[in-house]
């Protein structure tokens, strides 16, 4: 599994014209589920996303995570990060889960992270979504389980 996260001072994302889900400061997760991911990938993920440390704190270091600064965390599903992009002009989706298996295991990591913190809001499996955030930095990672 793989999460683009970005530092955000707020995001949201909007299916048909409607927000359905928002943050103030946290962290955006876009989430692609690969061929092989498994609940343990994804459990391993939620935990690099709850713990990487890219808040500042006191000194302006990056030394806080999500939870220490209080932030809200947006998981939004993309099967483009899925893409094999070494060769050639067009993307490749051939390493991406199936839809049915990247569903799965996409609500799995939603419905973890909804019980490890309560500051999680999400976008819709599948549907064409609208993202919109301020990054904060900008700072921004590529995590791998």
């Amino acid at each position: 599994m793989r999460a683009l996260i970005q530092r955000v001072r707020r995001a949201s994302v909007e299916v048909d014209g409607q927000t359905i889900g928002a943050i103030d400061h946290g962290l955006l997760a876009l989430i692609g589920v690969e061929k092989g991911d498994d609940e343990a990938r994804a459990d391993k993920l939620l935990h690099k996303l709850l713990h990487y440390r890219v808040f500042s704190d006191a000194e302006g270091k990056m030394n806080r995570n999500v939870q220490q600064a209080e932030g809200g965390l947006l998981l939004v599903s993309q099967f483009t990060l899925a893409a094999d992009t070494h060769k050639g002009l067009r993307p490749s989706f051939s390493s991406a889960a199936p839809p049915a298996e990247g569903e799965r295991l996409f609500t799995y990591l939603l419905t973890r992270a909804q019980a490890s913190w309560p500051r999680v809001a999400c976008g819709e499996f599948g549907a064409d979504m609208q993202v919109a955030l301020i990054n904060d930095g900008p700072v921004t990672f590529l995590l791998e389980s």
